[in-house]
């Protein structure tokens, strides 16, 4: 198996999660399955940069000295707010060259900056897709996953994206097993799905602020099954039904009907792809009740039918990975 060469590069106010994540996990690899990676850290004249949460790193050497990687890592992080024209033309000459290119959280609006992005669809962090959509309009953005992969290109949302993606990217390069022993090393999900949301139910809804509201989101959550009418909830919340509706959606920013289905759509989701319950089984426990009903919610949100939804993102059982050294 031959050695893939990974540069990370860095610049100053960069996040430090998003190259530390990663290099972690590669590195993880590396001693799992030794000659697998030769990791490589790079700044525009090999100086230390300080991140943007005042960490220095000191990087192996200046970038027109690295390596040629087999992997041209870019992360995020505030130094993208206004980009060096030094990095970016950097990127512009280098990174069509790369068999690989990835970016991490807001490294994609660097990506975009040169060039390496146009025509092809791509993610970022959520709070930057508007940004990177305005700004470079013939990228086709997508705020919804927590990675995108186009090609060879790969962009990735927030910080722990990076994380789900370095390891899709090590059982691509490796196996699974390889990339299961990492993430239990380092106390992680294996594989979240490229296409999952890049915020959960709870998280993509404001916090209620009332009290009995916030017990109505929590409640949701832990019952999908349960009776998650506008009746039964307005009951619970001790409100009548037409003051509950509006207090939800103007506390919330969505209405209980749309709420209960994102939850339910992510309790199925998340049992299809870590149980081995069969479908009518997923459908009762998700608040579905029948299987052509979780069906039809699945082809409508995701544009795929259950089952299929299984076999696309839930990985084979394999042996039990020896640990990292």
């Amino acid at each position: 198996m031959p050695q893939r060469t990974l540069l990370f590069v860095l610049f100053d106010g960069v996040q430090s999660l998003d190259v530390t994540g990663p290099l972690e996990v590669f590195g993880g690899a590396e001693q799992h399955t030794p000659g697998t990676y030769r990791i490589h850290t790079a700044s525009l004249d090999g100086g230390p940069v300080r991140t943007s949460s005042g960490l220095t790193l000191v990087p192996d050497g200046a970038l027109d000295g690295a390596p040629r990687p087999h992997t041209l890592l870019v992360p995020g992080g505030h130094g993208t707010r206004d980009p060096d024209p030094r990095l970016t033309g950097w990127l512009r000459t280098h990174g069509p060259d790369a068999p690989r290119l990835v970016s991490v959280c807001t490294g994609a609006i660097l990506l975009a900056a040169a060039g390496l992005l146009d025509g092809r669809r791509a993610t970022t962090h959520w709070a930057y897709c508007d940004r990177l959509a305005r700004d470079h309009p013939a990228v086709t953005v997508d705020p919804e996953p927590i990675y995108v992969r186009d090609g060879h290109i790969a962009t990735s949302a927030g910080v722990t994206a990076g994380v789900d993606l370095a390891l899709a990217l090590v059982e691509e390069d490796l196996d699974r097993d390889v990339a299961l022993a990492v993430a239990r090393h380092l106390v992680v999900f294996l594989r979240r799905p490229g296409n999952q949301a890049q915020f959960s139910a709870q998280l993509a809804a404001q916090t209620a602020r009332r009290e009995p509201l916030r017990e109505i989101q929590r409640w949701i959550t832990e019952h999908p099954a349960g009776d998650l009418s506008v009746e039964s909830l307005a009951a619970r919340a001790r409100l009548s039904p037409r003051h509950f509706a509006r207090a939800f959606r103007e506390e919330t920013g969505t209405t209980p009907g749309r709420y209960v289905d994102r939850v339910r759509l992510e309790h199925a989701r998340r049992l299809l792809e870590d149980t081995g319950d069969g479908v009518g089984e997923v459908s009762r426990a998700s608040g579905y009740g029948t299987p052509e009903a979780m069906r039809r919610a699945f082809v409508k949100a995701l544009g795929t039918a259950p089952a299929e939804y299984r076999r696309r993102f839930r990985p084979a059982p394999t042996r039990s990975p020896a640990p990292i050294p």
